[in-house]
């Protein structure tokens, strides 16, 4: 865990335009969330490992079976890690006040999922990060059932595995292969390097092209 938290702590002080850049020049494709997931607190950094969560709408579902399996995916949560979801539905919300305060009290860093949220001021009081699609007052009850846990989803076009790394900022978010992080956390590093010396040379004068020329980067 250690380990972990010290790259969720490197990675968190990149931002997602340099990540995007190293990755795309060490021929990664399809990796950036759709613009459409938003962060509920545009201001606040969502860095680190993920466990996942995939399900399916079941509108025969009964109530009290529904809660019972949403309350087991939440014992399941992972301190340090961000919950990611891939609900299969555009309906209902998938996060809310009482799973919000039980994952911030198990450790659980913020939650993506490709759907909607609810209890948004709760939320926001929280501080609990969320990057969902949408808000509703509906939830999970007699309309969705989780089928996996720690599963591979897809979102948009970018394959999610568990483990792998996110990185959200305001200009969105970028998934890191768990295999690759350390390599491109490092990269990252070393650019945002190179383009501190890349400003200080345009701040003092220094042509943009010449600039690039010299540095390699801009």
């Amino acid at each position: 865990m250690s380990n972990i938290k010290a790259l969720t702590d490197a990675l968190s002080q990149c931002y997602t335009g340099v990540v995007h850049d190293i990755m795309r020049k060490e021929g990664f494709r399809n990796f950036t969330l759709p613009k459409e997931l938003t962060a509920l607190l545009p201001d606040q950094i969502l860095c680190g490992p993920v466990f996942t969560i995939e399900g399916c709408v079941d509108e025969t579902a009964d109530g009290h079976q529904t809660l019972l399996e949403w309350t087991d995916l939440l014992s399941k949560a992972k301190a340090g890690h961000i919950w990611v979801s891939q609900p299969h539905d555009h309906t209902i919300a998938h996060m809310g006040e009482l799973s919000s305060e039980t994952l911030k009290s198990k450790g659980v860093l913020g939650c993506v999922i490709d759907g909607g949220i609810r209890d948004t001021h709760f939320l926001k009081a929280q501080g609990f990060q969320a990057w969902r699609r949408f808000h509703t007052p509906r939830d999970v009850v007699g309309h969705w059932l989780p089928t996996g846990f720690d599963v591979d989803i897809i979102i948009g076009d970018v394959l999610i595995q568990p483990g792998d790394f996110l990185l959200g900022d305001l200009d969105g978010m970028v998934r890191v292969p768990k295999s690759h992080v350390e390599d491109i956390t490092a990269k990252s590093e070393e650019a945002m390097n190179t383009e501190n010396k890349v400003r200080t040379a345009i701040l003092s004068g220094t042509d943009p092209q010449e600039a690039y020329l010299q540095f390699g980067k801009f």
